[in-house]
């Protein structure tokens, strides 16, 4: 009865014991991936590329790498990351956090939350912008890209960013004809600063043995609720080292 009693206990602990962690890979130097991306967005329509990473060096802290279209002679595009593929950059004089799909050790409904400020971004109509990310992981799922069919982890991220907008002045010149000769006339309406805000979306389904992700989905979506723009990245070929 006491060996029954104490099978049903290993039993119901091996219930409730946590799935197995995901550790952070043992990325090398030679390490390569070739992804097919498709870009499709509402201004410039749909492209589609493909490109090479390839690690240069690890340090303690960071992944160097390089990032070239396939097949081109040109020199490569020099990058770093950290040691779980987060991107940097330098917002305000400091380096920040604006992408971090993995978060070790990884493991299903594992959560973390990424957000930052950055004043005077690219997008010159906005004064300032806020994002938030909320990642989670969600399972494992079986994906196919042009690498071959893979066992993935899937983390899917929910975001949304806010934006102050500059305030802007536009002129309006025209010219008006009569009896007397050409007259000009000049209008000018200023639009007062305010905010709009949107959302973002992306999943990435990352497998140990490659060491990265072997397909990836970022979207973003306008205030009024339209996407924008779409990237889907899927792993053509590898070359890791054991």
């Amino acid at each position: 009865m006491k060996a029954l009693f104490l099978q049903l206990l290993l039993i119901s602990a091996a219930m409730a014991a946590p799935v197995d962690n995901v550790n952070a890979p043992a990325v090398k130097e030679g390490d390569s991936w070739t992804y097919q991306t498709t870009t499709e967005k509402t201004t410039s329509g749909w492209a589609q590329t493909r490109d090479v990473f390839k690690v240069t060096r690890v340090t303690s802290s960071s992944i160097y790498f390089t990032v070239q279209p396939n097949g081109s002679t040109q020199p490569p595009k020099e990058l770093f990351a950290g040691l779980d593929w987060s991107r940097i950059r330098d917002i305000g004089g400091q380096e920040t956090v604006v992408n971090k799909p993995l978060s070790f050790p990884l493991n299903v409904g594992k959560t973390w939350k990424l957000e930052y400020t950055e004043d005077h971004p690219s997008n010159k109509q906005h004064r300032s912008e806020k994002w938030t990310h909320q990642f989670t992981v969600i399972g494992y799922e079986t994906v196919e890209v042009p690498a071959g069919k893979f066992k993935a982890l899937k983390i899917e991220c929910e975001g949304h960013w806010t934006a102050e907008i500059e305030p802007t002045k536009t002129v309006v010149q025209g010219a008006q004809t009569n009896a007397e000769g050409v007259s000009m006339s000049t209008q000018v309406a200023n639009s007062a600063a305010g905010a709009k805000s949107g959302r973002t979306y992306k999943a990435f389904w990352y497998v140990p043995s490659i060491k990265r992700w072997v397909k990836s989905v970022e979207e973003y979506y306008s205030s009024g609720g339209v996407r924008t723009e779409s990237y889907t990245g899927e792993l053509a070929s590898f070359e890791v080292n054991p």
